[in-house]
């Protein structure tokens, strides 16, 4: 929808199946086309409950979720996901190109053989992440920062306009998250949209241009520096903040 944010959410309620509490607590916010956003806060927050509803992986919430001013589950062309490392079976027998080439499978289809422009793409998000050497190499063989890098490129030839990555800092090497951040900024001075699940404050004055604090509701949300605060960290991660004593 022309004029449309990126991602538009209100009065988010989530509850799984079981529970006698919810996840997400009136959620609220809205993220424009090219922002860089860091959704910030302890295990157990809601973050990864969110992305799933963005992307519409979960069902049964209240509230509106709007991507691009359509709802979100109409939306998965538009919408991709870097999955935590925790929750991907590494042991299924797949080479790196067919892991990247299954971001083209929502242009694709899932019976159709791969064009030549799916071709190129997958190409082109290897060398973006600096793994075509590594294309016909079992994912399974890989270090953990190499995996990252495959999950990021199959983000990359889904060639969607709103990323999430959920917690894709988690166990890589420092040149592994180097190159994710800078790919990062590129594609969002591009107009694309990326929002990133991180326990890492340090990196979120550097890389990011906004912060949502979050535990199943949101703490805080705004200008990095402005919402990174002593009072507003302590809130989010559960514990109290004393302020220094002056007699």
């Amino acid at each position: 929808m022309p004029q449309s944010p990126a991602l538009f959410v209100r009065n988010l309620e989530f509850r799984y199946p079981g529970s006698e509490t919810d996840v997400l607590e009136g959620v609220s916010l809205t993220v424009q086309a090219g922002e860089r956003v860091a959704l910030v806060g302890p295990n157990g927050a809601g973050k990864s409950t969110l992305l799933h509803l963005i992307l519409g992986m979960e069902e049964g919430h209240r509230g509106q979720i709007e991507v691009y001013g359509n709802p979100a589950h109409r939306c998965f062309h538009r919408v991709a996901i870097v999955p935590q490392r925790s929750t991907v079976d590494w042991r299924f027998p797949v080479t790196v190109r067919q892991v990247v080439m299954m971001g083209r499978y929502v242009h694709l289809g899932w019976f159709r053989r791969p064009r030549q422009e799916d071709r190129d793409r997958v190409d082109e998000a290897l060398s973006k992440m600096d793994i075509t050497d590594l294309a016909n190499r079992q994912v399974g063989e890989l270090s953990g920062g190499q995996q990252q890098r495959v999950m990021l490129a199959r983000t990359l030839a889904h060639d969607a306009d709103l990323l999430l990555l959920d917690e894709p800092l988690n166990h890589v090497d420092i040149a592994t998250q180097e190159l994710i951040f800078h790919t990062l900024e590129r594609l969002t001075a591009d107009g694309k949209t990326v929002m990133v699940s991180t326990h890492d404050l340090g990196v979120l004055t550097v890389h990011f241009t906004r912060a949502v604090f979050l535990d199943r509701r949101i703490i805080a949300d705004g200008d990095v520096k402005e919402v990174m605060t002593p009072e507003t960290i302590a809130e989010a991660y559960g514990f109290e903040f004393h302020k220094e004593y002056t007699p």
